[in-house]
């Protein structure tokens, strides 16, 4: 897609290995973290225009870099590319937020329910130590890691099934999610609550399905109530004060 009014001259490359640019060091990975960051921590309102000129001073590199960057959060579902128009933040609404907690539900239950089954067959070491590093980063209170690892924890399990069509459909699912969360949830409760994680692996661990499922259900559904979809952030337009000070 092109976007604003400028030239494009080749398809970029969707890869996390993107090269550093050869005059500042600064990659695409780097712009992607950034403003992934300054959107969870509610620094980058939704609706606001991410000017490839600005980004491009404000990071010191060229177009061609920008463009993958903002191509990589596109592919994430952080921001939108508007033909003619230039890249936004995303700025998902009420009915938006409603559908993908109730594709979550559809999809989430039964999985866990699937994997308490069979918990005898599943490493589970892995799960554990993610929680471990949930838990390090809470105490920490590091917002935005708290939000990755969370959606991260959701991935694994449904990485544990085997089924990789399941396991494309719940990422997706969880960058939408923690994109909803990161722009309407809490300041002060971040994604996950303390320990839900830890009660699931639980349930699983003891090869209890129903619990496991209840338990998953009423997690979901604590993370959706947490949500305030009315508050909603006026675009911001100093992009070089806020990423800058990421």
């Amino acid at each position: 897609m092109r976007l604003e009014s400028d030239p494009v001259s080749s398809s970029p490359q969707q890869k996390s290995g993107a090269t550093s640019d050869p005059k500042s060091g600064t990659d695409e990975n780097f712009i992607v973290e950034r403003i992934y960051k300054a959107v969870m921590e509610q620094r980058l309102a939704p609706n606001t225009k991410l000017s490839e000129a600005r980004l491009c001073e404000t990071f010191g590199v060229g177009r061609m870099r920008v463009r993958r960057a903002l191509l990589l959060l596109s592919s994430q579902g952080l921001i939108e590319l508007q033909s003619n128009r230039g890249a936004y933040v995303a700025c998902p609404d009420k009915s938006e937020a409603n559908d993908v907690f109730a594709a979550r539900l559809l999809i989430e239950p039964p999985l866990v329910r699937q994997l308490a089954q069979n918990a005898g067959d599943i490493d589970l070491t892995l799960l554990t130590q993610h929680i471990a590093l949930e838990d390090k980063a809470r105490a920490q209170k590091q917002r935005t890691e708290v939000i990755r690892l969370s959606g991260e924890f959701h991935t694994k399990l449904a990485e544990a099934t085997g089924n990789k069509f399941v396991f494309r459909m719940m990422r997706e699912l969880v960058t939408r999610t923690s994109l909803i969360v990161g722009l309407f949830g809490s300041s002060e409760k971040v994604s996950c609550p303390d320990d839900e994680h830890s009660n699931i692996l639980e349930a699983i661990r003891s090869q209890n399905p129903e619990l496991a499922e209840q338990l998953l259900i009423s997690h979901l559904t604590h993370i959706q109530a947490g949500l305030n979809m009315e508050a909603r952030q006026e675009p911001q337009d100093d992009l070089a004060a806020i990423l800058g000070d990421v």
